[in-house]
């Protein structure tokens, strides 16, 4: 046994102990059964430290014995209600002193749960709930697990939070399930947003054997195994054979290798060397691959990467869930009926997503039946889309489809508890359609306004009662991007911003409370980067070039790319918004509004694949025909910006604390969770200290190393 003395000197360890039953199955052989509990109900799931673990491969040893001796059949193992485990305490890795202990992390989690593999006799996991990262492992190092349909979440996250799969994950899952299936599991879901398996999903890819509903589910993984101990036979689809390996195995790795690269560019760490982890378990033994994965941690502990996300993800985990400055959320309006003022995309997306997450009447409007009509239309088509790919019930269709409904008369807009605008970006149009709902709405109603540039306090300014106005900012994809900026104006009541908090949570969006001021946080620090990538283009820089500057910041796409994404006529209104806000400051580019009337930046071919720039578009901005500045010039002037204008932000009280900035940036601007959040960034690079002689955070407080 290795000596794993210095990762047990931790006594404050939560222990998910290993509690044995030994159970009678209906053939008359007996099962021993572990269940992981850490004696804490519901309120934190089992995680896997390193007296966990010891208690744990103790017990697999004693049951050896037994199976040895003939006293018992098969061994499972499986969780408290709602858990089997959420893998390792990440707070407990993050405090690491030094490298040899993330190494000792990999080898005690190997040494312990490969165990499963090694009684003499069958292993099964039964994952009753909640299994990540290393909880998923437990059940790969079984031979072989069912699943319960009610099962929250099953994944492998690591790579999300700057590590690998790193207890067995990176050989045995492909193994298992074939490279294709494994490549969605271990890189592209945690790199979507790290997106969760639902049990169905875990059993088609094969993760699971099979699985069985709720109620019954201990009962029935039992009376399963008992089937498997007596002789049945097992199939799994996705297993690889020599075909895959030899054919298909390094080539799917590759594409994926190009495709992160396309996405995130080459510096977060991870997933790359997942990738090789991956590549390689093509072929070699258990145990090379597994020590492979052990100097995997060691690296990955180690970095700076590591704890740049471990401070992202108690931002999304814990600083989200108390957000700064929100009043008592006992002042928040209930919310029966939503209106929507607007018909547009924009409105509609608004509308799809409440009538799916709050599950109450919608109403719409327009200045015409057409296009109230033609927004009807989208939203129902969007559920039928839903529908047609399994993701909703009819009977949940319909019930949506009747909840929803237009009128051109405000009239009909009266029992509405929160009325939303997305009409044009113009302040007088915003001002005119608030001051006649007002005359129709009760005095309790919140008017949220969408604006990403304007005024929130001007827009309710011509009202009886601009204290009932609050700021609901959007990003777009409305469904998907999961921040919210509420924009508490001076005159925004505690009532209306609760109102707006409580609205947010319950359509499971992220919240950062911003003060009512130019871009709020998310298109402040986007509209300075846009701005200084036109500056370098404009001077005579080409957009390769710049695009290849600012990549070290590894944003998931460059400049450019995200002006045609969000509509280059709307980056420039943006650029010009934030250019009145300070000229001194903030750039505005003729050149944009050229390639803006253009209407093309990027040429793609037939599928939509980026090809290169637009010819049309290089010639109006005469790309690359200057000298101007360096790349290494642009990329300082680029991290000085955003480290002052961040400080000014801060002066300013536009949010509360650096946290919230970051909070916004990454659930916003999909800042990349390798780099912790922007302030971290700025500090690690030195920004900060060039910028205004300072830092953000006490290097020790956010973990971040070097």
């Amino acid at each position: 046994m290795q000596d794993f003395a210095p990762l047990l000197a931790d006594t404050d360890e939560i222990i998910s102990h290993s509690y044995v039953s030994d159970v009678t199955l209906r053939s008359g052989r007996v099962i021993a059964l572990i269940t992981l509990d850490n004696g804490k109900d519901h309120t934190r799931p089992n995680t896997l430290g390193p007296h966990t673990l010891l208690e744990f491969a103790g017990k697999l040893d004693e049951l050896k014995k037994r199976a040895a001796n003939k006293e018992i059949h098969g061994v499972a193992v499986t969780g408290k209600p709602y858990y089997l485990a959420a893998g390792v305490d990440l707070t407990k890795v993050q405090g690491l002193k030094d490298r040899h202990s993330g190494r000792l992390i990999g080898e005690m989690g190997h040494w312990a749960l490969d165990k499963l593999s090694d009684l003499g006799v069958p292993s099964f996991v039964f994952i009753n709930g909640l299994a990540l990262g290393g909880g998923l492992e437990v059940a790969l190092n079984a031979h072989y697990r069912t699943v319960n349909q009610a099962a929250p979440a099953i994944a492998l996250p690591e790579v999300f939070l700057g590590l690998i799969p790193g207890w067995g994950g990176a050989y045995l899952l492909p193994n298992l399930i074939g490279i294709r299936n494994a490549l969605k599991v271990i890189i592209e879901n945690p790199l979507k947003q790290n997106r969760m398996l639902k049990p169905a999903e875990a059993l088609e890819l094969g993760i699971a054997d099979v699985m069985f509903d709720s109620p019954r589910f201990l009962e029935q993984s039992l009376d399963w195994a008992d089937d498997v101990l007596g002789g049945k036979k097992v199939k799994r689809k996705n297993e690889p054979g020599k075909v895959e390996k030899a054919t298909i195995w390094s080539p799917a790795v590759s594409i994926a290798r190009k495709t992160v690269r396309q996405k995130l560019g080459s510096v977060p760490l991870s997933p790359y060397v997942a990738l090789d982890l991956i590549d390689a378990a093509k072929s070699g033994t258990k145990k090379d691959a597994f020590t492979r994965e052990d100097q995997a941690i060691e690296d990955l502990s180690a970095s700076d990467q590591f704890h740049a996300s471990i401070y992202a993800f108690n931002l999304v985990q814990k600083h989200a869930k108390k957000p700064s400055g929100a009043p008592d959320k006992a002042l928040a309006v209930p919310v029966t009926k939503v209106g929507v003022l607007g018909a547009g995309l924009m409105a509609s997306q608004f509308a799809l997503l409440f009538l799916r997450r709050l599950e109450i009447p919608v109403v719409i409007t327009d200045v015409s039946q057409e296009r109230i009509d033609k927004g009807l239309s989208y939203i129902i088509g969007e559920l039928d889309k839903l529908v047609e790919k399994g993701r909703l019930s009819s009977d949940d269709r319909n019930r949506y489809a009747g909840n929803l409904s237009g009128s051109l008369d405000y009239a009909a807009f009266s029992d509405c508890d929160w009325v939303i605008e997305a009409v044009f970006e113009e302040l007088k149009i915003k001002q005119e359609v608030f001051a006649e709902l007002e005359k129709h709405v009760s005095e309790t109603c919140i008017l949220a306004t969408n604006t990403s540039s304007l005024s929130v306090a001007e827009i309710g300014s011509k009202l009886a009662n601009p204290e009932r106005v609050v700021g609901f900012h959007f990003f777009n994809p409305v469904a998907v991007m999961p921040l919210v900026e509420v924009v508490r104006a001076p005159k925004s009541s505690d009532q209306a911003v609760a109102t707006a908090m409580s609205v947010a949570k319950n359509l499971r969006k992220t919240a950062v409370i911003t003060s009512d001021s130019a871009g709020f946080v998310v298109n402040r620090l986007l509209g300075y980067l846009l701005g200084e990538a036109m500056r370098a283009v404009d001077e005579g820089a080409s957009f390769e070039q710049v695009s290849e500057a600012i990549a070290p910041l590894g944003l998931p796409m460059n400049p450019f790319d995200l002006l045609e994404l969000v509509g280059l006529k709307v980056g420039a209104h943006v650029l010009d918004s934030m250019h009145a806000f300070s000229s001194d400051r903030f750039y505005a580019s003729a050149n944009l509004h050229k390639l803006a009337e253009y209407g093309k930046l990027i040429d793609r071919d037939a599928k939509g694949n980026i090809k290169g720039y637009d010819k049309k578009a290089m010639e109006i901005v005469g790309n690359g025909v200057g000298k101007g500045r360096s790349s290494e010039e642009i990329f300082e002037s680029v991290n000085l910006g955003l480290a002052k204008e961040v400080k000014l932000m801060l002066d300013e009280g536009v949010v509360q604390s650096a946290q919230d900035i970051d909070l916004g940036m990454i659930m916003g601007a999909a800042w990349p969770f390798h780099l912790g959040g922007i302030t971290p960034y700025l500090d690690r690079t030195g920004a900060s200290e060039r910028a205004f002689g300072g830092t953000f955070h006490d290097p020790m407080i956010i973990g971040i190393k070097g």
